[in-house]
């Protein structure tokens, strides 16, 4: 077999000089097709796929950007304004004059050259289009690598800074893509993903907020856990698995009812007190309702990913390719979950699903049926929460935003249980519903709060 590829180490932005793929590629590749002509803009291949019968992008890029996204109506602000985007799946955005530019995906600003090419994108969108920011909006994580640019920019540019909370700007670039006019209503979101800085400063990722353009109020969440060694609970989901089973008081029922597990006798080889100490003692281990670490917790347990992710969202993508070999006969039903009332918050708690789970895997089920009736218990889970809230917020409209809705079982049922209810569901097609439109939402809700 031939393997044509563009010429990258994973992680990295492509080499686009050749003197530099063949130093840098020179033990991986085997061959280079090279040219006479300089690239000047770097841009990666796009992304796409099917989801809920419509095209959705997962990376925008090549065919796609610098193309300008039409605003809504009624952004009028003539206020020309930049968007620094997240550290993952990085994209800036420029928008002005009821236009938005948001640049090919840059990549992850780890890695320093997505941060070399971060700044180029920058200079090279400002010449080509000839913009003056006057505005800059940034995420409010105080250590993502781009809101410090951004803040720097700001400084050197003597421009005002505007920060965005991360799921609220996930949603506005669903609404924007939905072509939701700026007089649009509060809709509920529902916000899943792996991680996002909240308003109180811990760790979002499975949020139903109440939001329009300039603002967003958090309404539920998925009950937080701890995520067990910090940014390793992200590259590890058996650590997510753990987290959940402590979180739920079943660490005594695994070591009695479900011993004879093949789960229960791999985590037995971990430190589980240390980790329990950790827990106690607030070290290492912050709290998060992420739907990815969900996502990983149950993967870990069905043997998916159990010791270690490869990329990011590994787990949960294999998750899903499992749970899409079940053919579903019209008779199941969703596995135990609470809708508790947690400080004002309405709370989905996965207390009774975690020992329902184990039960299952106990008595033999098929594991493609367990991760089906996964993704189908958490789509109930949100429908049952929204159908709750719409009691007190009158708002019919759903937004599905967050780098989970880009898993089109999960989305398809969401908006098969939505439409049951009457709500109007709205997913991003045209750009992505991951960190790759988080500029553009940063852009629609600074230029919303300039109107």
């Amino acid at each position: 077999p031939i393997v044509l590829t563009s010429g990258n180490r994973s992680d990295e932005p492509q080499c686009i000089d050749n003197q530099d793929a063949r130093q840098r590629l020179s033990t991986i590749a085997d061959y280079f097709l090279m040219h006479d002509r300089d690239i000047v803009n770097r841009i990666d291949d796009s992304v796409v796929q099917i989801s809920n019968q419509k095209p959705s992008l997962i990376r925008r890029a090549r065919g796609y950007s610098p193309q300008p996204i039409t605003l809504p109506e009624g952004f009028n602000s003539t206020t020309p304004i930049i968007a620094m985007g997240a550290d993952l799946k990085n994209t800036v955005c420029f928008a002005h004059r009821g236009q938005a530019i948001l640049s090919q995906h840059i990549g992850d600003l780890e890695n320093p050259a997505a941060q070399l090419d971060f700044r180029n994108s920058i200079e090279l969108l400002e010449k080509l289009f000839q913009i003056q920011p006057e505005l800059v909006a940034i995420d409010k994580h105080p250590n993502y690598l781009s809101s410090r640019f951004g803040e720097q920019y700001a400084t050197e540019s003597n421009s005002p800074l505007f920060k965005v909370q991360h799921h609220h700007a996930h949603v506005a670039a669903t609404m924007v893509d939905a072509g939701l006019p700026f007089a649009t209503p509060a809709v509920f979101a529902v916000a899943l993903d792996g991680l996002g800085f909240g308003d109180d400063g811990s760790f979002w990722g499975g949020e139903i907020l109440l939001a329009d353009y300039r603002s967003a109020r958090r309404l539920a969440r998925l009950k937080p856990v701890n995520m067990l060694g910090g940014n390793l609970a992200m590259r590890e989901p058996w650590r997510n698995s753990l987290a959940q089973i402590l979180s739920a008081d079943l660490w005594p029922s695994l070591q009695t009812q479900f011993s004879e597990l093949e789960f229960s006798q791999f985590l037995n080889t971990k430190p589980i007190a240390n980790l329990q100490k950790m827990v106690q003692r607030n070290l290492n281990s912050p709290l998060s309702s992420s739907a990815g670490r969900l996502f990983d917790a149950v993967a870990a347990v069905l043997n998916i990913c159990r010791e270690q992710q490869f990329y990011e969202g590994q787990a949960a993508v294999q998750l899903q390719t499992l749970a899409e070999r079940y053919h579903p006969t019209g008779n199941e039903q969703p596995l135990p979950y609470q809708l508790d009332d947690a400080n004002s918050l309405l709370e989905i708690n996965w207390q009774s699903f975690w020992p329902s789970l184990l039960n299952r895997l106990k008595v033999g089920d098929d594991r493609s049926k367990i991760a089906w009736l996964f993704h189908y218990t958490l789509s109930q889970a949100i429908v049952s929460a929204l159908c709750t809230l719409a009691r007190t917020h009158k708002a019919q409209k759903v937004a599905l935003t967050g780098g989970v809705c880009h898993n089109s079982l999960l989305v398809r049922m969401l908006s098969q249980g939505l439409a049951k209810h009457n709500f109007t569901c709205h997913v991003a097609s045209n750009v992505p519903s991951n960190d790759g439109a988080i500029a553009l939402g940063q852009a629609a809700v600074a230029l919303a709060n300039c109107n």
